[in-house]
């Protein structure tokens, strides 16, 4: 691949450091951004000097979801949207650039700040290792009107219960409420944060990467004995019907052709209040849905 536009890719010490690149977006996904990822983590893989990757966010966060505006355009004599079983072909794709976080050897740290919404959730819970900041906000609120989630890590982490609360509402939980839940694997103070982060790649880039390997490889495979990836290809074809639900997308699409995309996603988050779920005690809201704290 020539040139990275929408990633920045940088190798010290023994980690690559893989940085999504439109924070003018809110590094919004698009197809190129996966394109260029899956290349550089596999770019990664292949260089002896690297022994951990971490992806991190440039700006205010690591990624509030996929980018709707970014859809190349329907090109005559190819696949569109145009039947469920094209818009499955279509999910897949995506998902198969994804999967190189979890397919590669060497392990992945995503280092979340910020928003971590839909499209970041699917890359950041593929990883191998999450780290947050306390304040980092993770939640997949596209499941509220949009489809389902195209790739699920949710249940491997959280377990049913909590991936249903939060599925099934579109809500968020804080980076401190999703080391609680298993969702993450720790979360500190944002000044903390790149710091917590280079410390765990700096003890990783001490171990031979024929040995991470093997560790990682082991994981990944109980998991996969699980039904992991089995139910990675099911999502995206789950998603596809998802986006069936003809009373939910019809509305969304005569909403945005009405008011725009911005103002749509907003209307539609409005009446959820601050959109958050409550790991610890009762959900007591105030009239607007905002949650009353303690």
């Amino acid at each position: 691949m020539d040139g990275y536009e929408q990633i920045r890719y940088e190798v010290a010490g023994g980690t690559a450091h893989i940085t999504l690149d439109r924070p003018e977006k809110r590094n919004a996904i698009t197809f190129r951004m996966q394109e260029e990822l899956h290349h550089a983590l596999w770019d990664a893989d292949d260089d002896t000097e690297v022994h951990s990757v971490v992806i991190r966010g440039a700006g205010t966060c690591f990624s509030a979801g996929y980018d709707l505006l970014g859809a190349p355009p329907l090109a005559e004599g190819r696949r569109g949207v145009r039947s469920f079983d094209d818009d499955a072909w279509q999910l897949e794709r995506s998902q198969r650039l994804r999967m190189a976080i979890f397919d590669m050897h060497k392990p992945v740290i995503a280092q979340v700040h910020g928003w971590c919404l839909a499209g970041g959730c699917d890359i950041a819970l593929l990883c191998d290792m999450v780290i947050a900041a306390e304040d980092a906000r993770f939640g997949f609120p596209p499941a509220r009107d949009l489809g389902a989630l195209p790739t699920n890590f949710w249940l491997y982490h959280v377990g049913p219960q909590w991936a249903k609360r939060l599925m099934l509402t579109g809500d968020s939980v804080t980076g401190a409420e999703a080391q609680q839940l298993g969702l993450v694997l720790k979360a500190v103070p944002s000044a903390d944060l790149a710091d917590e982060v280079d410390g765990l790649a700096a003890r990783l880039a001490m171990i031979d990467t024929d040995l991470l390997a093997a560790n990682k490889r082991i994981v990944n495979l109980g998991m996969e004995l699980m039904g992991a990836r089995t139910l990675q290809r099911l999502s995206a074809e789950n998603d596809a019907r998802g986006h069936l639900a003809s009373t939910a997308m019809e509305q969304f699409r005569r909403n945005v052709k009405e008011k725009g995309l911005r103002a749509t996603l907003a209307e539609r988050d409005a009446r959820f209040g601050d959109g958050r779920a409550r790991v610890n005690g009762p959900e007591r809201r105030d009239e607007r849905g905002y949650l009353i704290e303690d």
